[in-house]
């Protein structure tokens, strides 16, 4: 983990405060091992402050249960923090977080686990890009199992992830497209007690409805043309881990009733085979539509519903996300700048108002493409607004304000309608029965006329 700050070839200081002296020295041996680091102990938060301000790199408090966070950030120390639960509970945890936390781990714990997501904080906390110009010493952004975002409407999220984690009921997140719906399934797996296991994602909206039973079920030699051996399918694969089933909404109702007896029974059959087979997975699944309307206008069953909507989590767009678009931006730009041996360091002032008031319809998956493509076709050391506003204007976002249409061009009906039925959207948060309802149509119609302009885009 030789994380050096960018400019200077001294490893980062690392201080881990546990009253347990096996554990620190198995700490400080892990940690050890990494040439970027230079580790140091403390039994107790009393002992800690005093070595605080020569710790440049981050604190893991590993006896998070009787160690104040606040009393951390008190002092001055503006650097990720690490807490860890001895008790194991997920209040404790959650309270650790909104005192000041970055992250939060359980006893017991992998020392690899801890490697990893302290390697991501301090990723996070030493790039240049991280902080805003002439903010020095400004607290680095708050990262969280792969997801960087400050906002009160993240904060939110993170902690129903730590909360729903550790349970093994069916979690259902919902959420506009480009929002991270699969971040979050990974997340809830790392912190779920499967996180061993493996972590299966299957998209149901990208596979054909014939071979969608296959997929997840797996098949045997014979069962169809093509099926040249056996082969297990998704379900099998997470067994011990969690199976993540994207865009849920898609899947043909026929296999509805299917995927409903296997998560009542734990139990499948590969297709053409007459073997039961019990596997054990944790279900999370995840969709950009309104599974309440998809039930109501028959395109998802009820029951299936009601077994997979247990724990459910709401991702919000970009666009009520307020200033974590700017700090998602400049994680973007150190990154893609390092891989493409750009030398980009920030953006310009008047690029970043451009960035802020952007709506995002694609959400960070658009931020980042944007941002990717800039770094792609452009020079410098900083982004300048012109090199936003071209390929932002080629993606359709609205960016740079458009002149009105003059009053007297006649526009055909159908811009017209997307016209009419995006403002509704946009005027309602995108909530689609309830801009469906202001403008007197069936949710079904805007749904239907969405998915025919993504295919024309």
């Amino acid at each position: 983990m030789h994380m050096k700050a960018r400019g200077s070839s001294e490893p980062r200081r690392v201080l881990v405060i546990d009253d347990d002296p096996v554990v620190r020295r198995l700490c400080l041996t892990t940690f050890g091992d990494r040439h970027d680091l230079v580790a140091d102990g403390a039994a107790s938060l009393a002992l800690a402050l005093p070595r605080l301000g020569g710790c440049a790199g981050a604190v893991v408090a590993l006896d998070g249960d009787a160690v104040p966070i606040e009393t951390i950030r008190a002092a001055g120390f503006t650097g990720p923090v690490i807490a860890a639960s001895r008790s194991g509970s997920v209040s404790l945890a959650v309270a650790a977080m909104r005192a000041g936390a970055d992250d939060v781990v359980v006893k017991p714990f992998a020392p690899a686990d801890l490697v990893r997501r302290l390697t991501t904080l301090l990723a996070v906390a030493q790039a240049p890009a991280s902080r805003p110009a002439g903010h020095g010493a400004a607290a680095p952004e708050r990262s969280f199992e792969g997801f960087i975002g400050a906002s009160s409407a993240m904060r939110e999220v993170f902690d129903q992830i730590v909360r729903i984690a550790p349970s093994k009921a069916p979690v259902f997140v919902t959420g506009e497209s480009g929002t991270g719906k699969e971040v979050t399934a990974e997340a809830i797996h790392a912190r779920s007690p499967g996180a061993g296991g493996p972590f299966i994602a299957l998209n149901c909206g990208a596979i054909p409805k014939d071979l969608m039973e296959s997929e997840i079920f797996g098949h045997v030699r014979g069962a169809f043309t093509g099926a040249h051996e056996d082969r297990p399918g998704a379900a099998e694969l997470a067994d011990g881990g969690t199976l993540f089933l994207d865009e849920i909404c898609e899947m043909d109702l026929g296999l509805q009733s299917k995927l409903l007896r296997f998560i009542q029974t734990g139990e499948l059959k590969r297709v053409g085979d007459g073997r039961t087979r019990s596997v054990d997975v944790r279900f999370v699944c995840a969709t950009n539509r309104d599974p309440a309307v998809e039930v109501a206008i028959g395109r998802f069953r009820e029951d299936l519903y009601y077994r997979l909507h247990v724990l459910p989590i709401h991702l919000p767009p970009l666009r009520a996300r307020g200033e974590d678009v700017i700090l998602l931006a400049r994680a973007f730009l150190a990154r893609f700048a390092a891989e493409e041996g750009k030398s980009f360091a920030g953006f310009a002032p008047d690029a970043e108002r451009l960035i802020a008031v952007c709506d995002w319809p694609g959400n960070v998956r658009q931020l980042q493409n944007v941002i990717r493509r800039v770094v792609v076709l452009h020079d410098g050391v900083r982004v300048e607004a012109e090199m936003l506003a071209l390929p932002i204007v080629a993606s359709g976002s609205p960016l740079v304000r458009q002149p009105k249409p003059d009053a007297d061009v006649v526009e055909p009906f159908a811009v017209q309608e997307q016209r009419i039925i995006e403002r509704a959207l946009k005027a309602c948060d995108g909530n689609i029965p309830k801009a469906a309802a202001a403008l007197g149509i069936a949710p079904s119609t805007i749904y239907r006329k969405r998915q025919s302009w993504a295919a024309v885009h």
